[in-house]
């Protein structure tokens, strides 16, 4: 059985609402956008740093 990570992103009134399905599991996050806009922060800076890491040869 193939499955696949799907995620998807709503506004719910005053809210962010996060869905991250995997399969039949779901995984459901209503967040203030204060702590949307915190996490989409966080997400950029670690995408950033990922980014600067994997070109950062390791002997």
């Amino acid at each position: 059985m193939d499955t696949e990570r799907k995620i998807t992103v709503d506004i719910e009134r005053n809210r962010v609402r996060v869905v991250v399905s995997h399969g039949e599991d779901e995984e459901i996050v209503k967040l203030s956008i204060p702590e949307a806009r915190e996490l989409m922060s966080k997400m950029q800076d670690t995408i950033l740093d990922y980014d600067q890491r994997k070109h950062v040869r390791i002997d």
